[in-house]
């Protein structure tokens, strides 16, 4: 018997109450098979509700298998960890170190005095969609109309994104080339991006900049694996940590990375190469992400026509793309988009294609976008970093609006501080 339970904490050290909670129900039996992204969310709250209940809440999605119990023993179990992680007040709103619900039991519809699944309400609630999202975004509720969960959230007003930080290795990117060559700028990198939430770590090794050098499989492969086995090893006992993300094009080095404890990779050639697709079916529970170029590394020679619609052009690669990797056996769930912003775009197409960044979902992949420090906001930001990052970050808060997936960034810890404060007056 498979279901799906939503947990959230906004009393104490909320990371710690959400690992404790999943060891105890892990104590009772439960298996659990996949654990969701950890993602914040404001309070909901009532009207007159005290001021010191507006904490944000920590929450996650968990898969998993149960013994022969039926969901009321569930229920009892769950009643009985929450109150022994010191939830007192029964108010629904109050805050709580520890809140459990159980979305989904198999496809069963069950209503009873006591219990209500699917639950009421997850499809209106970011804070249970955008996690559940990253485990089944394919996922059909019964008795909903057969929509997909990526469908569903289409209707949401507000829709919580997952932030991809930037972990550049190259001594030539655009940006922060060089500066992570060292362990300790790299920890400090991935400390600040940690304590910020991020949810997924993407490492380059090869800078696919216009004029970059090209690399081999094994050059980039010797450049990325000290620091892939570091991370991996950083973050080994954490059942909450960051997935890790390979940016690679070269099949070899995204199988190297699969086998060392890499979670995604970032194909930035677009999963055209049939071995990187061979790769992909051969990894079914991965999530490999595809990204439209005119050719790698970029280069001003190639180029959308200037006169053309871009939204229509890589709509249309994608509808094409998307049939071969059917026909190859891949599965759709887990793959997701990728624009490619500035790769063989004018900076008024990646200003379009950012406008209309989440039309791509309605073709049933999520959408990641990489619009970070990119060279055509020149034309509206100042040079430095910090104008660039305040560029992003007003760009970033409108894809969260529009309910892009991922956004993948430099600066994690900015984006995230302003997201907290557009999205408590955004609601959830």
């Amino acid at each position: 018997m498979s279901l799906f339970l939503g947990l959230g904490s906004n009393l104490g050290d909320r990371r710690a109450n959400l690992s404790r909670a999943i060891h105890l129900l892990e104590q009772k039996g439960l298996t659990v098979l996949r654990l969701s992204p950890v993602v914040e969310s404001p309070a909901l709250l009532p009207e007159g509700a005290p001021a010191d209940w507006n904490l944000p809440y920590l929450n996650l999605v968990l898969e998993a298998q149960t013994p022969a119990c039926t969901p009321e023993q569930l229920r009892t179990w769950i009643i009985g960890i929450q109150d022994g992680m010191g939830r007192s007040s029964k108010s629904r709103w109050a805050p709580r170190p520890m809140d459990i619900d159980i979305l989904l039991w198999d496809q069963d519809i069950i209503r009873t005095d006591t219990l209500t699944i699917p639950h009421l309400g997850m499809l209106k609630r970011g804070f249970v969609l955008s996690p559940l999202l990253a485990l089944e975004p394919q996922l059909r509720i019964p008795g909903q109309s057969g929509h997909t969960l990526l469908e569903w959230s289409t209707r949401l007003p507000h829709h919580i994104p997952l932030w991809m930080g930037i972990v550049n290795l190259t001594p030539d990117s655009f940006s922060d080339g060089g500066r992570f060559q060292n362990r300790e700028a790299l920890d400090i990198h991935l400390d600040a991006m940690t304590a910020a939430g991020v949810q997924i770590l993407d490492l380059g090794a090869e800078s696919t900049r216009p004029g970059a050098t090209a690399l081999s499989a094994p050059e980039e492969w010797a450049r990325l694996e000290p620091v892939l086995s570091q991370i991996v090893d950083r973050y080994r006992s954490d059942p909450l940590r960051p997935r890790i993300s390979i940016d690679t094009y070269h099949p070899a080095v995204a199988a190297q990375a699969l086998e060392r404890g890499a979670d995604i990779i970032n194909d930035v050639g677009g999963l055209t190469d049939p071995a990187m697709c061979e790769l992909a079916s051969g990894y079914p529970d991965h999530d490999f992400i595809a990204m439209h170029n005119l050719g790698l590394p970029a280069s001003r020679e190639r180029m959308l026509p200037a006169d053309c619609d871009p939204v229509l052009v890589v709509e249309q690669w994608l509808l094409e793309q998307r049939e071969h990797w059917e026909r190859r056996g891949l599965n759709l769930s887990r793959l997701i988009f990728d624009p490619g912003i500035g790769f063989g775009k004018d900076g008024l197409q990646s200003q379009k294609l950012l406008q209309q960044a989440a039309r791509f979902r309605r073709h049933g992949l999520r959408v990641l976008i990489g619009h970070s420090r990119k060279s055509f906001m020149k034309n509206f930001s100042g040079l430095d970093l910090l104008d660039k990052d305040l560029a992003t970050i007003g760009a970033s808060l409108n894809l969260c609006r529009q309910g892009v997936d991922i956004l993948r960034v430099h600066n994690v810890p900015l984006h995230v501080a302003a997201y907290r404060g557009w999205t408590h007056l955004e609601g959830v």
